[in-house]
């Protein structure tokens, strides 16, 4: 969408040149979705220059402007192959609940998502559910750390102040270690998630689940290691944790639908992590082979090709 409004596209990452009437631009899938009648300037993230993913032994660190695509590949580059992360596996479901052209997912980055803010946003999803830790540039030059489940406040609302930018998002190596679940509902087969919950269970930390989608901001549950709870005890913290109003309420799902939901993929993630009797609701898990994404799929043969249009 033209935003005929805009009267210069400014290169930075210097929070200090943002004024009145600036947006800072990643990717723009978003922005230039919605359009803007108000906006001046664009401050363009665009060569920043900044290493979309990098590894070290404490964890992975992902730039703001890393896009789906490169965070697609992250679990089989050499970065992260000879890691033992289990937490790893959640990056590609977690991608794929973006359910979105290869044009997105080659444009839309990490920090974009997390800065629209919506409840269904699978990047919010993933960061909070390995306890993400955003860090913040502020324009007085100073920033400040937040983790990504205490980073979106509401729908489309979050705790960043005016001329702020997210500069990268920390997932942290005793998350990536523990043992994890996924699940996430749509009312239709490419919708948006309705519901979307992630679960980690370590033998030092506990178990903490990770509710978003269902909700307008991330909700987590965490239990002690010597606190698992049994399903009556799990059911009860949802109640107690996530009051009704706090469940969002829109065309991809009612609130009382997407409670429900929540109170069932958590006991599955739960029943799941603990090796107890369970099912799989949802989409991408277990196991997760292969995307719906054409665009990040190996070359097939001929004859492979000539069989997928056959069929």
């Amino acid at each position: 969408m033209d935003m005929n409004t805009i009267e210069a596209v400014v290169p930075t990452t210097d929070p200090a040149q943002w004024r009145e009437g600036d947006a800072w631009l990643a990717g723009g899938t978003v922005l230039f979705s919605y359009g803007s009648t108000v906006l001046q300037r664009l401050l363009d993230l665009g060569n920043a220059g900044w290493p979309a993913i990098t590894v070290t032994d404490e964890g992975i660190e992902l730039a703001a402007t890393c896009t789906v695509a490169e965070l697609y590949a992250l679990p089989e580059s050499e970065q992260a192959a000879h890691r033992e992360w289990p937490g790893l596996a959640l990056v590609r479901p977690s991608c794929d609940s973006f359910v979105a052209s290869f044009k997105i997912w080659n444009m839309s980055t990490v920090g974009g998502n997390l800065c629209t803010s919506l409840p269904a946003g699978p990047m919010i999803s993933l960061c909070a559910g390995l306890d993400g830790m955003a860090t913040i540039l502020s324009p007085d030059g100073t920033s400040r750390n937040v983790p990504v489940a205490d980073f979106v406040t509401g729908e489309m609302e979050n705790v960043l102040a005016p001329g702020e930018l997210l500069r990268s998002i920390h997932l942290p190596a005793e998350a990536l270690s523990a043992r994890v679940a996924f699940r996430r509902l749509s009312l239709s087969n490419l919708g948006r998630s309705g519901v979307l919950l992630i679960g980690r269970l370590d033998p030092v930390f506990g178990l903490v689940i990770t509710v978003t989608a269902s909700t307008k901001r991330p909700v987590q549950l965490r239990f002690p290691a010597d606190q698992v709870p049994d399903a009556a005890a799990l059911a009860a913290a949802v109640e107690h944790s996530i009051p009704l109003d706090l469940y969002h309420d829109d065309i991809h799902g009612l609130p009382a639908w997407r409670r429900d939901m929540t109170f069932r993929l958590a006991e599955e993630i739960r029943a799941e992590l603990l090796d107890e009797s369970m099912t799989v609701s949802g989409d991408f898990w277990p196991p997760h082979a292969t995307s719906p994404q054409p665009s990040t799929q190996p070359e097939t043969s001929g004859t492979q090709k000539e069989a997928s249009h056959g069929n």
